[in-house]
């Protein structure tokens, strides 16, 4: 796994031996963040369910001032923290060892420009997280990542690669 644009593409990162964590595709990255091109200079991003981290590191690669990520896993902690560090973004960054849906409940509007989501496959907490957003308001992009099968509400923009699913919604 390595980081696919910007100032640091080609860059590998770290992923734990871990079969419950499921990296974002390469491929999936990519298109998300040409999607979101024009939104991310200088953008305030959250990583919910960050796992390695992968979805915020590249955002910061191409452009994000700041990337705070909010994951529990041990083993993906010791990843995320790793690929921090590599990429020397300490001071851009801030990790939180919490469950994401009640730090994403805490948030008051505009907290954040971009928001990811990627929660496990097949659990309702990607729902939870979006109808928290659309009471709240807590950042002006909601990217979620999820299984092509998961029903959601309609976004601004979704775009399929074999089993899985990117929606974007904005205000």
């Amino acid at each position: 796994m390595r980081i696919v644009g910007g100032k640091f593409k080609g860059r590998d990162l770290t992923s734990p031996n871990d079969f419950r964590v499921r990296p974002t595709a390469e491929g999936v990255r990519s298109w998300l963040l040409d999607q979101l091109a024009s939104d991310v200079k200088g953008a305030r991003v959250l990583d919910l369910f960050a796992g390695t981290g992968a979805l915020g590191l590249e955002a910061m690669s191409r452009g994000a001032r700041s990337a705070d990520f909010v994951e529990t896993r041990p083993s993906s902690l010791h990843a995320l923290k790793a690929n921090i560090a590599l990429l020397r973004m300490l001071k851009q960054t801030r990790v939180f060892k919490r469950d994401a849906l009640p730090f994403a409940g805490a948030l008051g509007p505009d907290s954040y420009d971009i928001v990811f989501v990627d929660p496990p496959y097949g659990s309702k907490m990607l729902d939870r997280v979006i109808d928290s957003w659309r009471e709240k308001k807590f950042s002006r992009i909601l990217a979620v990542e999820h299984a092509k099968t998961h029903e959601l509400p309609k976004g601004k923009v979704k775009q399929t690669f074999d089993d899985t699913s990117v929606t974007i919604y904005s205000l």
